[in-house]
């Protein structure tokens, strides 16, 4: 019996020691203590989440109700604009909608269907016939020692290379030589001269040291930038035109192919009204102008009416240059205009900015007569650009309080990835943005709304619409609250600022623009004073009622555009600039430093 004992002990299976533990850790006692502690957890996680969703949305609401007491409309469907008859409305014209219209805002995102890498086809130039002909010869230069003897040829002008002076001089010459020119706004240089009638000049500078071919390059750049510098030899240096110079008959003959295309943008632009069809309920997937080409139809009628003023062709320059104007309409027209977005309206600044520097390279060329200056003028005073930004502002708040209201989590992800979701599971992880929007309770987004209301609640006030102004000091204030360091960002404020869009450059692009326009129409108005009397006034206020029916203000002060003659039977205009101080006119080598000097 003792052997059977023995043995049934011996068949009995005994825990080994490493297995004890794993016994124990899931044991019934200890696994309903681990469910106990998850069941805290899930509550206390639910918990929090009902605590923050309830304390975001409410912020958010009483955050609404304060600003719509003072006035402020946070509904994006105030700004949805009104369906228009078709034949009242722009983009129902024919090929209008196939040529300026993206299907939804996800089209303008880097990761998304971006046509923007299309050629500029139908607009487009043909190609150029004689690209592979050989340099444009527009000068000879000698470099020869301060004190050392002339050369023997004849030189058209023999200057010191460290004379200040020196650099207009040279520009004077090869001005001479080359005759008309412009810098055309997609960097192209235009000039006037049939490139075979060009006569090379002969310049001598004198120098201690011979130059790089980079300095000369400087030197003479202030007359044109398109210049080529080859040396030759140890002292010698040839001038020529670089790539993408045309001469004006050229430029017109090669985009002479698009014209066609452009009277129908011209007859579409009759109608009064602009609104895209789309589905405008949600603000990020509304249709989009095709910003890209906007921008290169208005390059090149921009270029086209440049090349009509160096050839002395007023009336065909202006021709192409209202259709500039006119093409804003796209950007802003009505009914559109009720919600227009801070990137449509800043291509309508910019583009407005492209149709005063062709006014301006009119003025500077003596090119405009009397009719076309009058018709500018009229075009000018239409120019009004800080409501428009400002309404831009508004819609840009409304747009995102919607969004962070009623897109879901996977949209949310989408739209601030700006399209580009090309992420492995472990940069997800990795990146705030992803895990705030994955996993924070929805009263988080709402505590961002509020942030974002009021971040740009304090933008508004600069823009003084009814006296005409921007206050520049409102928006560095404001700038100063929302240059949060990373350091300081919360989950009630980092989506809102990712979202938040760059007012004060926006504004100060706009502040120069709209100045530029304003000084453009005085311009204009002392040119027509100095056709009639063979010199400009004593003070701008002898252009009205005649030569300007009112003066604008300086946006930048309120106080009147700085203006006087000059003894050259010129005039120096200016605005005191974003820093409101009044600089005696000298420009300043920042956005934020010295007057705005026209031209």
């Amino acid at each position: 019996m003792s052997e059977i004992r023995d043995s049934g002990k011996a068949d009995s299976p005994v825990p080994s020691v490493p297995a004890r533990p794993f016994q124990r850790l899931f044991s019934s006692r200890v696994m309903s203590r681990w469910l106990f502690v998850l069941a805290c957890l899930a509550t206390l996680t639910g918990l929090l989440y009902a605590v923050e969703n309830w304390r975001g949305k409410r912020a958010w609401e009483k955050c609404r109700r304060d600003l719509e007491a003072r006035g402020e409309v946070l509904d994006w469907s105030a700004f949805i604009p009104a369906p228009v008859p078709d034949d009242q409305n722009v983009f129902k014209a024919p090929k209008i909608a196939e040529w300026f219209v993206k299907k939804s805002w996800a089209d303008a995102f880097p990761g998304g269907p971006s046509k923007s890498r299309e050629t500029n086809a139908p607009f487009s130039l043909a190609p150029q016939q004689d690209a592979k002909a050989g340099p444009v010869l527009v000068a000879e230069v000698d470099v020869i020692p301060s004190d050392g003897p002339l050369p023997s040829g004849k030189a058209d002008a023999v200057l010191r290379f460290d004379d200040p002076a020196a650099r207009e001089q040279a520009a004077k010459l090869l001005r001479e030589s080359i005759g008309p020119c412009a810098e055309g706004a997609t960097g192209c240089g235009l000039v006037a001269r049939p490139l075979d009638q060009i006569k090379p000049a002969y310049l001598v500078l004198q120098a201690d040291t011979v130059p790089t071919g980079k300095a000369i390059d400087e030197f003479l750049s202030a007359s044109f930038s398109h210049f080529k510098v080859t040396p030759v030899g140890s002292n010698h240096f040839r001038i020529s035109f670089g790539s993408g110079v045309y001469t004006a008959a050229q430029y017109l003959a090669l985009s002479q192919p698009a014209v066609p295309d452009l009277d129908i943008l011209r007859k579409a632009l009759e109608r009064p009204c602009a609104r895209m069809d789309g589905d405008y309920q949600r603000p990020f997937e509304t249709p989009i102008p095709h910003f890209v080409r906007l921008r290169n139809v208005a390059q090149m009628l921009s270029q086209r009416a440049q090349c009509y003023l160096l050839l002395g062709q007023s009336e065909a320059a202006w021709h192409e240059l209202a259709l500039v104007h006119e093409m804003c309409r796209l950007l802003n027209g009505k009914p559109a205009s009720n919600c227009p977005k801070l990137v449509s309206a800043m291509i309508d600044v910019a583009i407005s900015g492209l149709y005063t520097s062709i006014i301006q390279d009119g003025l500077r060329l003596r090119a405009w007569r009397e009719p076309e200056l009058a018709a500018i003028q009229k075009q000018l005073a239409d120019t009004q650009l800080l409501p428009l930004v400002r309404a831009s502002f508004n819609a840009e708040r409304a747009a995102m309080c919607r969004t962070f209201e009623y897109y879901t989590r996977g949209e949310l992800k989408k739209l601030f990835s700006f399209g580009d979701e090309r992420h492995s599971l472990l940069d997800n992880f990795k990146n705030p943005m992803f895990l705030l929007i994955t996993f924070a309770p929805r009263g988080w987004l709402y505590q961002n709304m509020c942030t974002d209301a009021r971040l740009e609640e304090m933008i508004l006030p600069a823009y003084d619409i009814p006296n005409y102004q921007i206050l520049p000091g409102k928006l560095e204030n404001a700038a100063s609250v929302m240059g949060v360091p990373p350091g300081q960002r919360s989950p009630y404020n980092f989506l809102a600022l990712i979202a938040l869009p760059s007012y004060v450059k926006a504004s100060q692009t706009t502040a120069r623009n709209q100045t530029l326009a304003n000084q453009a129409y005085i311009a204009c108005g002392l040119e027509r004073y100095r056709l009639a009397r063979g010199q400009y006034p004593e003070t701008l206020e002898a252009l009205v009622p005649q030569f300007a029916e009112k003066l604008p203000h300086d946006i930048l002060g309120g106080q009147p555009l700085k203006y006087h003659r000059t003894g050259d039977n010129r005039f120096v205009l200016y605005s005191v600039g974003w820093n409101g101080k009044d600089d005696g006119g000298v420009p300043g080598k920042t956005a934020v430093e010295g007057d705005l000097v026209w031209p």
